[in-house]
């Protein structure tokens, strides 16, 4: 088994806090998600999640006009200069305070950062690796409280800067003859922004109570306003007096206030988002109101536009949304929202194509495990959802909650068409559906009892009891034979769900049993205890085989309210979740900690320690605390000293009047970074694992790694491609396989005749025939050459089927991506087709007519040409006095132009 996984995308998590970021094409969002980047493209419908990490959560990002640089700043002022083209990192910097904005000028040659009541302003750093690429150009100052937004001029020579002190400033990047820097005053809150008109004529302000102030620029006494940049002069060519004035002042009449703002030069929009999640579009500078919606229960922490102004892109962080729409049209281009509490559980369906989740917010997400989006949201339950499973059909999915029910949903019509519920109210953990899907079995925390009830008619059918603490784990045998429960009374059971009068096997440990699960072949099962210990039992002899001890492997670090180290902490030092690969070969495990383990099962040692999160600002990452953050009121971590991350709504207590403030002795609370469930694909290629950042998928990498199978000296490029363009493409193909160059194996694939399919697949080597179908599998999805790869399929299934059948063990991942590949060709392309059937039906009649009337055509000109050679006005007596050779030359030309 290959074991080179490599984190390849983030789900169940949309979007954190910071600002939102479009590219300059105006197709993409970037969004911060915890300590990481997310891109949505929202002209493909993909999702990716940027392969680097921040120290903490990301506070602001900033990308280039070109695109080609990017910039990620953490809570602490930690910056990374990211090539963004090629998704790497070029340098870390250390700001030494936290940012509270930073912007690229639109010429790409400098970028500002608010660092508290200061600004700098830095050139911007090139593609190459540097010992310092970060060039300060110049500092400024002069609010007198904290920077809340920067905007650049669109010449590039100056920039405006707003502050909680209720002013605006203007700088310039250079000294300027004739200018000095200008303050701008009048408002009666917090400024939230301030931008410049496109051809630099006005100033737009906007402040937290709604008021938007535009501004001119003008001679002093002079009442004709001039274009902000030229700085006239008199007869003498001395400099005239300068002034900036309020020319209207505008109120939004909300009753909310106005949390994020953002302006578009090109179109002169301006969007206001607020704090009940209502945002606003405004026409500048006469503010005409153009629309107002309500999209979300809570604030609006970020706005933007993207640079055509069509799209407008809302991040709430509160609700964990993101939102792009499109004002114009009035319609959504994106609509995702994450759980807004932590992730629970996670199912794969059969083919591995989408993946559901369980949150503590009572709802059931299905994601689409290619795009990474979420397509599908069920909201029935009223309490958490601790467990989630697909039928073998892949249209139903089921979740039982702590609610006391258990529901199953069709994908197909997307509705909920069964509940399942037990005489007395309990609280449901643990389900398990057999193979066929007719039985459902679901474990409680209450009765220790475990339900069976049937798919069908949706009726109780037994009550499996025995076990005398609460069920922690269910697992059905792949065959379908028996049911296996865990369970904290420190014991594994085994039941015949068909047969009720057998013994119930029973599996003692030693401590208690957290988690179970069953080998795809049904011979072995795995399960895990407290004492952080993983055991294999051979299901035939009802014995243990061998045991793993992963106390050392899964213990994370030290948490801030810890007394003691993390090595002498007992906490977190357990699986929680297990699961095997597809082929059998290991064994993943998770628990509370920041690491998920992966083990073999033969050999029982560690292949690969997965880190799930680098990032700080969670509790358990650290495995050592530095003791400069411990105070005397707790750790620093813990206290929001300047207020920015603090939700207002919380702290403010308005129970009495004149109360201005909340609670001084609230605390920030940080999430525990752990893993409370892993689950692998069925199609071996990938797993997820749902943590407290999200759905973390990893994914095989195996488009750097060089792995020659059989090589000899003669296998090279250019020996393949001699033997690809001489027409020997059989030994061409098996030996780009055994130089396993990806490159070389789809350029030869590619270069076989299509009629020659048929002749190679009969003799092609079965000992490559797994590498050709994973490869075929790889790239069905992206190729346009569908009936080609078609073709391959049915002629390396039809002629060796028998080798396919007693392998079924070993190709079955690779035959599951296979049929996911080709089940979602065929849903597009009959997606497209149903469309356009009737389209389609009338062009084929179209055609038939056409080429009907072509036919009659022919034919009438024809008949016509023949009759015209007689002469209507000549009598013939009789027919003897034609010739008889004259007859046959009439009837010789007739016949073939009549046929």
């Amino acid at each position: 088994m290959k074991t080179n996984f490599r984190f390849s995308n983030l789900c169940g998590t949309v979007y954190k806090k910071g600002n939102l970021v479009f590219s300059p094409d105006g197709n993409t969002i970037l969004s911060p998600v915890g300590n990481r980047i997310t891109v949505f493209d929202l002209v493909n419908n993909r999702t990716e999640t940027l392969p680097f990490e921040n120290k903490r959560n990301i506070r602001r990002i900033a990308l280039s006009p070109k695109g080609n640089i990017l910039l990620s700043v953490d809570e602490l002022g930690n910056a990374l200069l990211v090539n963004y083209r090629k998704r790497t990192v070029l340098h870390y910097f250390n700001l030494k305070d936290k940012v509270r904005d930073i912007q690229f000028s639109p010429d790409g040659k400098y970028f500002a950062v608010g660092l508290g009541r200061n600004i700098e302003v830095w050139r911007s750093p090139g593609f190459t690796r540097e010992f310092a690429p970060f060039e300060l150009h110049r500092k400024y100052a002069g609010h007198y409280d904290d920077i809340t937004h920067i905007s650049w001029s669109p010449d590039s020579r100056f920039f405006l800067t707003s502050g909680k002190d209720m002013t605006v400033k203007v700088f310039s990047v250079d000294p300027i003859e004739g200018f000095t820097a200008t303050t701008m005053s009048g408002h009666r809150s917090v400024v939230i922004g301030a931008w410049f008109s496109k051809d630099m004529s006005a100033v737009y302000t906007v402040s937290a109570d709604g008021a938007v102030c535009v501004r001119r620029f003008r001679v002093h006494g002079v009442a004709e306003n001039l274009t902000f940049g030229e700085f006239p002069r008199d007869s003498e060519g001395n400099l005239l007096k300068t002034i900036w004035f309020t020319e209207n002042r505008y109120y939004s009449n909300t009753i909310a206030k106005v949390q994020s703002a953002a302006f578009n030069p090109a179109t002169s929009i301006l969007v206001l988002g607020l704090t009940n999640g209502v945002f606003g579009i405004w026409e500048m500078p006469e503010f005409n109101q153009i629309h107002t919606l309500s999209i979300s229960r809570k604030m609006i922490n970020t706005v933007a536009i993207n640079p055509s102004g069509e799209w407008l892109a809302f991040g709430s962080a509160k609700m964990g949304q993101l939102l792009v729409w499109e004002w114009q049209s009035e319609t959504y281009i994106l609509k995702q929202q994450g759980h807004f509490y932590d992730m629970s559980c996670v199912g794969y369906s059969a083919d591995g194509q989408y993946v559901g989740t369980g949150g503590d917010d009572a709802k059931l997400k299905v994601w689409n495990a290619l795009t990474g989006y979420c397509f599908i949201t069920f909201s029935d339950h009223s309490s958490a959802v601790t467990a989630v499973q697909f039928t073998k059909g892949n249209q139903v999915v089921l979740s039982a909650s702590l609610d006391g029910t258990v529901r199953a949903y069709d994908l197909v019509r997307y509705r909920n068409f069964r509940v399942f519920t037990s005489p007395t109210p309990v609280q449901f953990n643990t389900l398990a559906v057999d193979p066929s899907g007719e039985i459902v079995c679901a474990g409680c925390l209450d009765t220790f009892e475990i339900y069976m009830w049937s798919m069908q008619t949706g009726k109780l059918l037994d009550v499996l009891s025995g076990h005398q603490a609460p069920i922690s784990g269910l697992a059905f045998r792949p065959d379908g034979l028996s049911l296996a429960s865990s369970s904290w009374d420190k014991s594994v059971r085994l039941w015949d769900a068909f047969n009720r009068s057998k013994i119930v096997e029973r599996l003692e440990h030693g401590h208690e049993v957290l988690a179970l699960a069953y080998r795809p072949d049904g011979k072995e099962l795995c399960s895990s205890t407290l004492d952080g210990q993983i055991h294999f039992w051979d299901i035939e002899k009802a014995a243990p085989t061998k045991t793993i001890e992963g106390r050392r492997d899964i213990a994370g670090g030290r948490k801030a309210g810890d007394k003691r180290s993390a090595d002498n902490t007992s906490s977190g030092k357990s699986f929680n979740s297990l699961c095997y690969s597809a082929d059998g070969s290991a064994v993943l495990g998770g628990g509370n900690s920041m690491f998920v383990c992966l083990y073999d099962c033969k050999s029982s040692i560690l292949l690969r320690k997965f880190q799930i999160t680098k990032n700080q600002s969670l509790d358990g990452v650290q495995i050592k605390l530095n003791s400069k953050l411990m105070t005397e009121a707790g750790s620093a971590d813990l206290i929001d000293s300047d207020g920015i991350d603090s939700d207002t709504e919380k702290h403010a207590d308005r129970s009495l009047p004149g109360v201005k403030s909340g609670d001084k002795s609230n605390r920030l609370l940080k999430p525990e970074a752990r893993t409370r469930d892993v689950k692998f694909s069925p199609t071996g290629r990938q797993w997820a694992a749902a943590s407290t950042e999200g759905l973390l998928i990893y994914s095989l990498d195996e488009t750097i790694t060089f792995d020659p199978y059989e090589l000899d000296e003669d296998v090279t490029p250019d020996t393949i491609r001699d033997l690809s363009r001489k027409g020997d493409h059989l030994r061409a193909l098996v030996n780009a396989f055994r130089l396993n160059e990806r490159y070389l194996i789809r350029e030869v694939y590619e270069a076989i005749p299509p009629l020659d399919v048929v002749l190679l697949t009969k003799d092609f080597p079965e000992a490559y025939l797994e590498r050709l179908l994973r490869f075929i599998a790889d790239i069905i999805e992206s190729s346009q050459l569908l009936e080609f790869h078609l073709r391959w399929i049915s002629g390396l299934l039809s002629n060796h089927g028998t080798f396919v059948k007693t392998r079924s063990a070993s190709l079955q991942p690779v035959l599951r991506t296979l049929q996911r590949g080709v089940t979602r060709l065929h849903q597009d392309i009959g997606s497209v087709c149903d469309k356009n059937q009737y389209m389609l039906k009338y062009l084929l009649v179209q055609g038939k007519r056409l080429e009907e009337a072509k036919q009659e055509e022919e034919g009438n000109i024809t008949m016509n040409d023949i009759l015209s050679g007689f002469d209507d006005d000549k009598e013939f007596e009789t027919d003897a006095e034609f010739d008889e050779d004259e007859t046959m030359d009439v009837d010789n030309a007739f016949v073939p132009l009549a046929a």
